[in-house]
């Protein structure tokens, strides 16, 4: 799965409701220098889902998972499937500000401001549109399922995401089912600024 922007992560994995439902997603950018960062982004996917995959029974619900180059794919015992895939360089290098929805911007000495813009993933899921039937059924599949945000560093100075108890980092967890629903407050950005030296 191609490393994206915050607000496209729920489009890349809603290209069907079979393959968004089955799949948890992190998404971890740790700030390295005031030039540089490493995106990991781990994505795990369900048994039955993977079982589904593996066997080729799901057709296009399972293409491109985990087919990424560079990503490394996990069988896990239980059946499930995890994907990592980790880009590490500048900040221009790691396809996260294609489409201006992330921005890295020095704005002191050591002091770095990672931001993504929410909008695109206000409205991605959304179901407003769909009759009752449809919906309940996205609801099943996305029931339990979630995007986590994670930015770190040497430590965090500001955000407006959940800081950890050590400050070297903030996240935010957006559950699908949130989304769907339109029952999730997000801000206009997700921002955290991060200490590097």
């Amino acid at each position: 799965m191609k490393l994206q922007v915050l607000g496209r992560l729920a489009g890349a994995l809603a290209l069907t409701v079979g393959l968004a439902g089955c799949i948890d997603m992190t998404m971890d950018v740790e700030v390295l220098s005031e030039t540089e960062a490493r995106a990991t982004t781990t994505s795990t996917m369900g048994a039955d889902f993977y079982a589904m995959a593996k066997a080729g029974a799901a057709g296009e619900d399972t293409e491109g998972f985990c087919e990424e180059e560079g990503s490394d794919l996990t069988e896990n015992a239980d059946g499930s499937a995890t994907c990592v895939l980790t880009v590490e360089g500048p900040f221009a290098d790691l396809g996260l500000g294609e489409d201006n929805s992330a921005s890295f911007t020095v704005v002191g000495p050591g002091l770095v401001r990672v931001a993504f813009k929410t909008e695109d993933m206000k409205t991605e899921l959304g179901t407003e549109e769909q009759d009752a039937q449809t919906k309940a059924m996205m609801q099943s599949f996305f029931e339990g399922h979630a995007i986590t945000l994670r930015i770190g560093g040497r430590d965090v100075t500001e955000t407006n995401m959940t800081l950890a108890g050590d400050r070297k980092s903030a996240e935010t967890v957006i559950p699908f089912l949130d989304l769907i629903n339109g029952t999730l407050a997000l801000p206009d950005e997700l921002f955290a600024v991060v200490r590097v030296r």
